[in-house]
């Protein structure tokens, strides 16, 4: 995709966005990436809605904040609002990342081809456990944790993932503040505290889990009231 900062186009700010409508950009965005990879060239805002779970209507109301890109009856261009979505979401830049905690989930995390497409590359992970020091996965080197701060020192990392168990959560947030971090994503059930300054994104999955297994009951009793 070509970003549309190269035609002159600079996106909204996000200041005054709405929360919910911020929350549902990227599925949108994730949507066109679909309608790309197949050959589509015009997704229309019934499809777009869909993927975020809200109407047609919302979804236009949702676009409407980046500018104006669809077309009534037609539909949106869908290179077009990829490449202006992924300017508005920081995506055309390339931002070097590192995951503490290399047990299954980091190494899965690390493992994972997708954020290449959002700009996101994975450089290494840290661990306390020294019989993982020679691994790596794929390219990425598997680090002592003491090694963090001089590895913040001698390298950009924009994004710091935290995989480890929950008891240890706040130390290793504190540890990568310490060594300079501004945005953290953590995927432990425990929320951290962090200065201002610092961004987290908590990923609790299990609250994601519960919230499948419910719309799964929804769907098991309507089959149940069927039959």
């Amino acid at each position: 995709m070509q970003s549309s900062a190269r035609r002159g186009e600079r996106p909204p700010k996000a200041a005054g966005l709405p929360g919910p409508t911020l929350a549902r950009l990227p599925f949108y965005y994730r949507r066109l990436l679909r309608a790309l990879d197949e050959g589509q060239e015009i997704v229309s805002s019934k499809d777009l809605g869909q993927a975020a779970g809200v109407p047609a209507a919302q979804a236009r109301k949702d676009l409407s904040y980046l500018g104006e890109f669809g077309r009534p009856g037609v539909g949106y261009d869908a290179e077009a609002l990829a490449d202006h979505l992924a300017d508005f979401l920081g995506l055309t830049r390339d931002r070097a990342a590192i995951v503490v905690g290399a047990g299954r989930l980091g190494m899965a995390l690390a493992a994972y081809t997708g954020f290449a497409r959002y700009g996101l590359h994975i450089e290494a992970l840290f661990d306390i456990d020294p019989s993982k020091f020679k691994q790596r996965v794929g390219s990425k080197p598997i680090l002592p944790m003491s090694s963090l701060g001089d590895w913040f020192q001698k390298h950009r990392v924009d994004l710091s993932i935290i995989a480890v168990p929950a008891f240890a959560a706040q130390a290793v947030a504190d540890r990568l503040v310490e060594a300079g971090a501004r945005a953290l994503w953590n995927f432990t059930p425990r929320e951290v505290q962090v200065p201002p300054h610092v961004y987290v994104q908590n990923e609790d999955l299990g609250t994601r889990l519960a919230i499948a297994l419910y719309h799964l009951r929804l769907r098991d009793e309507e089959e149940e009231e069927a039959e």
